[in-house]
């Protein structure tokens, strides 16, 4: 399959162009790790951990590994954050990152730290429980609540990203996950979120539309541009709402 031929040319890559950096471990987390991977529209979410610090060499050796992917079907989609085992443990840390076919920082989230201590894959080498430290359920609970006010309440205010599937997508399955986690205290797949989101009180219609063209592989029959309008109304009536009162009842 493309997806495993890609991951193993890339531990191959990592592995000979680090050395004597070598990895110390890959880990594979979302949809990867937690079932719900569809190749083609998955995105490959891994991480690495380097053994030793990474120098501007360093760096430059791991733009070299993706590179050299680029030709490589479903390279794409591949993202990878490198941390080190002196870094791992700083949750506020910005790490050194390769996704959307470019090099930039960013944090490992409390929500991702969980997934690879519940569930996380190992691809090579050394689990997760070794190098990552538990996440507690205040710290993932905070985190939830503080991306749902900050990041996605904000983001419905701005109606222009919701005539767009990937914002429709991710914002209603978010908050379907988001809701399970500060309820339950754990962590669900897209698809799961999907199965709640009537009894979240979601739009049926918009429930299906998600269904279909994440599913199904079927588009809606309304024409495509008064569908978008139309679907960027709904997701946005009932997004927010529901986000403010799950921020309130959980802050």
């Amino acid at each position: 399959m493309p997806t495993d031929a890609l991951l193993d040319r890339f531990l191959a890559e990592l592995t000979t162009t680090l050395a004597p950096a070598a990895p110390l471990a890959v880990w594979a987390h979302g949809s990867l790790a937690g079932g719900d991977y569809q190749e083609g529209r998955s995105d490959l979410d891994l991480i690495a951990v380097v053994d030793g610090p990474l120098t501007p060499r360093t760096i430059w050796q791991v733009a070299k590994v993706h590179a050299r992917l680029r030709s490589e079907p479903l390279a794409r989609l591949l993202h990878c954050t490198y941390l080190t085992p002196g870094t791992a443990d700083d949750a506020d840390r910005r790490h050194l990152t390769w996704a959307h076919e470019q090099l930039f920082k960013r944090t490992v989230t409390p929500v991702t730290r969980r997934e690879l201590q519940t569930f996380g894959r190992v691809l090579h080498g050394r689990a997760p429980a070794g190098l990552l430290p538990p996440v507690a359920d205040r710290e993932l609970g905070e985190f939830v609540v503080r991306d749902q006010r900050d990041f996605w309440r904000a983001a419905v205010d701005n109606a222009s990203l919701w005539t767009r599937d990937v914002w429709v997508d991710l914002g209603v399955i978010t908050y379907a996950r988001a809701s399970v986690t500060l309820r339950d205290g754990r962590l669900i797949s897209k698809r799961e979120a999907l199965d709640l989101l009537p009894g979240l009180g979601a739009p049926v219609e918009l429930v299906e539309d998600i269904r279909r063209r994440r599913y199904d592989g079927s588009v809606p029959a309304t024409p495509t541009g008064e569908w978008a309008t139309h679907r960027a109304g709904l997701t946005r009536s009932y997004l927010g709402p529901a986000i403010d009162e799950l921020v309130t009842a959980y802050s």
